[in-house]
């Protein structure tokens, strides 16, 4: 078995990191701050950005050499490698994981089915780039 590539996992990790400033400010910023009910003075205020984006780069890393796994596996399988299996490897952990878990938000929290999709959308967008960058490195 083919073992993790650290590199690859490092430069995924970054993957969540620039999707996420471009897509919760320039693409969508407005939309996702009507959806959590925040003002962006209020999210200004409360902001610790060292401490938001170490956090996140830490998830990422987790979720990014999870992910790598799951690539080698679905490599090892089809015998095929390079983007496209990637992203579908990275496809199915999102199905998988990433939208069925986050459903609960909506159903329990009573969160705006807007955000849930927002998010999601997100999500995927990240997990299909991971998992191109993962394979194809």
């Amino acid at each position: 078995m083919e073992k993790v590539n650290i590199i690859a996992v490092v430069v995924a990790s970054l993957v969540p990191i620039i999707v996420g400033s471009l897509w919760y400010s320039i693409l969508f910023g407005k939309k996702w701050m009507g959806l959590i009910g925040k003002s962006e003075e209020e999210i200004k205020k409360s902001a610790d950005p060292w401490r938001m984006y170490a956090g996140s780069y830490v998830a990422a890393f987790v979720m990014a050499y999870i992910l790598a796994h799951f690539v080698i596996y679905a490599n090892t399988f089809t015998g095929r490698e390079g983007l496209v299996p990637g992203m579908v490897a990275g496809f199915w952990a999102w199905l998988g994981f990433v939208a069925t878990t986050n459903a609960a938000s909506v159903f329990f929290e009573f969160r705006p089915p807007g955000l849930y999709y927002l998010n999601v959308a997100y999500n995927l967008v990240c997990l299909l780039l991971m998992g191109g960058i993962l394979s194809a490195w």
